[in-house]
């Protein structure tokens, strides 16, 4: 998981992990600054993380590098970006397995610099009726990978962008999670720049549980 802030996302993974509600494994947690909060919660939960910071680099493809260097070491299935602020060239060996979530349903409201409440304040001043969160395959251009999933959120007359940020948050805490399971469970997959999805196996009385 890439993180570069307080780790609300992050948090709210270990917690559906610890209760067998999220069928992955975080491997490694790295952070684009040492201060950021969600590095503690990855102490808590006793998982590995490292801080790749981008001024140390002298190039964006440099600071990819280092950053898909570490998942690599840590064998690594997909990457997860949780609340990351940097751009992080994806490089061939991880296409189509890097995934972000955006707090507008894209591509309105996506792209360099739209991201926390500068994203909710441009969707109040245009007098959108209807908001929502974008989950996404990663690629080497802001917000404009292929869309996995999307869930609309409906904005207030009187809302601000705090407010709006905390309902759109709630549908975050909901569609991330069940994007991964979908992933781990296969019924995600890329085909020429679209995403096809596949509906879950109904269980039979013989069948063991599975997650998904």
């Amino acid at each position: 998981m890439l993180i570069s802030g307080s780790g609300r996302t992050l948090k709210n993974f270990i917690e559906l992990i610890a209760d067998d509600q999220l069928p992955v494994e975080i491997a490694l947690v790295i952070s684009s600054s040492a201060t950021a909060g969600g590095l503690e919660h990855a102490a808590a939960a006793g998982l590995p993380t490292s801080v790749v910071n981008r001024k140390d680099y002298a190039t964006d493809e440099l600071f990819g590098a280092a950053v898909f260097s570490r998942c690599r070491t840590a064998g690594v299935e997909l990457v997860v970006m949780a609340g990351w602020l940097k751009l992080c060239p994806v490089p061939e060996d991880f296409a189509g397995r890097v995934v972000n979530i955006h707090p507008s349903l894209l591509p309105a409201f996506g792209g360099h610099g739209m991201y926390g409440d500068r994203v909710h304040a441009a969707v109040i001043e245009r007098g959108c009726k209807v908001t929502g969160v974008t989950v996404h395959f990663v690629d080497n251009e802001y917000d404009a990978g292929p869309i996995i999933w999307q869930t609309p959120v409906p904005v207030f007359e009187d809302d601000t962008p705090h407010t709006l940020a905390d309902r759109v948050f709630e549908a975050e805490l909901e569609a991330y999670p069940h994007v991964l399971k979908m992933l781990a469970t296969g019924r995600v997959r890329l085909e020429e720049g679209r995403v096809r999805t596949s509906r879950a196996k109904r269980r039979t009385t013989d069948e063991t549980d599975i997650h998904g």
